[in-house]
């Protein structure tokens, strides 16, 4: 029917007989806008069943007829659209009173112009059931009433069921109609969205939720597969989108857009869509953490084969042994450095046991959780110094074959432990300025620079002060090191600590059978009047050697004959006044190729393994190897020498 334009809101003009018509229907009818919310007009008998004045009906809106009724109103206007007639009974309008109405709706879709209005005819139930009552006889009165409460059960059930789907979905679901008009929108829906559903319903929903990319630009409603679901009356599925939810956030969505036909026609869309932030999110992190995961491998690799190599390196489990002042001073300068970040520089002779020092440091300090990473500056060729402290990259030069983490990069949160820092080739020394000063360095054959938090220990039996003064040492990089030094005491400077040390290794060595091996006060004396040139470490070789030449449970001291202030053997003690003998370069060189003889010989020759030389005198195969070849010392004619 054309609709009467008083109706419409735009001036009165001359009644028709459609007008006429619709005025006295003697059922009372609404005619209703649902997109604007608007009741167009009502009829006289509609105007008594509501108890309100025609002109007042005219501005009040549907939902506010029907207060607290949106989703079962949604569902009924979705029907009627859709279907192009409904009935209901759910919906009960509130009469001008304030008393609520049971009727029974039965609706019409009228298209008109550009849009869809509905006709509404309503019925009193009560009054329906009047006069069913007065019309039917007594004996059939309950029977009838039972079946039609049995009808209105059923329908009621459906319409039930309807709306508590809706409700009850997980899933987001909304409808448009074929202007892109929102129609429903359920509760799902508008928790993730934040929008109520009367502030979507009637509006163009594209505009409100899906407006932009998830970077900020605008995504034109042309290109929304939502709206392209009733243009081309395809089911559109789409992962990787955002909608925008009220208070301005966005949301990860992945979303179906089925189309919904009436006849054959495309009418509008209904569109179910899931929050998929939280599997995206946990996507990236993944993503993020197999990165992670794939840079550390190589350099948890790398530092479990330190480790590894770390744990077979003899080590003193008791850490440092000793009862005299020299050794007090040392382990208060230890306690009073640790918990600080400033760099230590060890000074010494060599044996003396500067890295148990260093250990000490670290164990004390807040990065004991992260390894001490020891590097031996005077084993590494002078070539490979700056890829062994800051790593190369593939095909950085002949024989790179893949990366390659450095040690300060390994030591990173940790601490670095450089021994005989007075080797480090005076090139190299401005490179190592710059990464304890700034922090940051380059892998040889990379430009990316690098980051790392690394707390230094130097260590040296050299007097770098002199070196300095030579130019070969960098004054600055001394500086640096020596912020704060410890002096590692040599054995002869606190011969009160030779029996402990002594009876130490003594119980680190001795194994089955020769359990029952000890000290005697005679060894003791020997080795309290020895000059101990080798230190600490020569005392334990002498310990283990001992061990190994034990014979009827005695305990066999063979101390080489070297320069050294070593008493008569007639004299009972060491003066206390006698000073040590300063020994020059050739006469520890020849020290040390006595040393190396001797092992040798008590090894048999033998250089490589548990009961090797190189064993027996706590050093690796491959030093002693060295060290062997600069004395001019081959197996065979160190044997033949001894001999």
């Amino acid at each position: 029917m054309e609709i009467p334009q008083r109706g419409l809101g735009v001036g009165e003009r001359e009644a028709d007989l459609r007008t006429l018509a619709f005025d006295h229907l003697a059922e009372a009818t609404l005619l209703l806008d649902p997109q604007a919310d608007q009741i167009v007009d009502a009829n006289p008998a509609a105007c008594t069943l509501l108890g309100y004045d025609r002109a007042l009906l005219r501005e009040t809106k549907i939902t506010t007829l029907h207060a607290g009724q949106l989703p079962a109103l949604i569902v009924f206007t979705q029907a009627v659209f859709d279907r192009g007639s409904y009935w209901t009974n759910s919906l009960t309008p509130r009469h001008a009173t304030g008393q609520q109405l049971r009727l029974e709706y039965t609706g019409s879709r009228i298209p008109h112009e550009d849009r869809m209005l509905m006709l509404l005819s309503m019925s009193d139930l009560e009054e329906r059931r009047r006069r069913y009552v007065d019309a039917t006889a007594e004996d059939h009165m309950r029977s009838g009433l039972a079946e039609w409460q049995r009808v209105e059960r059923v329908f009621q059930d459906i319409e039930r069921e309807n709306q508590l789907i809706l409700r009850a979905a997980g899933e987001g679901i909304y409808g448009v109609n074929a202007e892109g008009k929102t129609t429903f929108v359920n509760p799902a829906a508008e928790r993730m969205l934040g929008w109520a559903a009367e502030e979507l319903v009637g509006k163009e929903i594209h505009t409100i939720v899906h407006h932009s990319y998830p970077d900020g630009t605008h995504y034109p409603d042309h290109d929304c597969p939502i709206y392209a679901a009733f243009r081309d009356g395809a089911v559109h599925t789409v992962e990787g989108e955002v909608f925008w939810r009220k208070d301005g956030t966005t949301v990860w969505v992945e979303y179906t857009s089925t189309p919904i036909r009436d006849r054959g026609v495309v009418v509008g869309a209904v569109i179910v869509f899931r929050d998929v932030s939280q599997r995206r999110e946990a996507d990236e992190k993944l993503h993020a953490a197999l990165t992670e995961v794939d840079r550390l491998r190589e350099r948890l690799e790398l530092e479990n084969a330190y480790l590894q190599e770390e744990i077979r390196i003899e080590t003193n489990p008791r850490g440092i042994i000793g009862q005299s002042e020299a050794i007090q001073k040392t382990l208060r300068q230890v306690k009073l450095v640790a918990p600080t970040a400033a760099a230590v520089l060890i000074t010494g002779e060599s044996g003396t046991g500067k890295e148990l020092i260093a250990r000490a440091i670290h164990e004390d300090s807040q990065r004991r959780d992260r390894p001490l990473i020891r590097v031996n500056c005077a084993a590494i060729p002078r070539e490979l110094f700056e890829s062994e402290f800051f790593g190369h990259v593939k095909g950085a030069f002949t024989g790179a074959l893949r990366d390659r983490i450095g040690r300060f990069e390994l030591a990173d949160g940790g601490t670095l432990f450089l021994d005989e820092v007075g080797e480090i080739p005076l090139e190299l020394q401005g490179k190592l300025l710059r990464v304890l000063q700034e922090g940051n360095f380059e892998r040889v054959g990379e430009e990316r620079t690098r980051t790392v938090d690394v707390r230094l220990i130097a260590a040296t039996n050299r007097d770098l002060k002199q070196e300095v003064q030579r130019g070969r040492f960098r004054e600055d990089l001394y500086f640096r090191l020596n912020v704060f030094p410890i002096e590692s005491v040599p054995l002869r400077e606190r011969r009160e600590d030779i029996p402990l040390l002594a009876q130490h290794f003594l119980m680190r060595e001795r194994a089955e059978p020769k359990s029952g091996l000890r000290l005697s006060e005679g060894d003791v004396r020997r080795l309290s009047r020895y000059g101990w040139p080798g230190n600490v470490r020569e005392l334990q070789n002498v310990i283990e050697r001992a061990v190994i030449l034990a014979q009827n449970g005695r305990l066999r001291i063979d101390l080489p004959d070297a320069p050294g202030p070593n008493l008569a053997p007639g004299d009972g003690r060491q003066g206390s006044d006698e000073r040590p003998t300063v020994m020059t370069s050739a006469e520890l060189r020849d020290l040390e190729r006595s040393n190396i003889i001797a092992a040798l010989a008590a090894c048999n020759g033998k250089v490589f393994g548990a009961s090797g030389a190189a064993a027996m005198l706590d050093i690796k195969p491959t030093t002693l190897a060295s060290r062997m070849k600069a004395l001019g010392l081959a197996a065979g004619r160190a044997q033949a020498s001894l001999q």
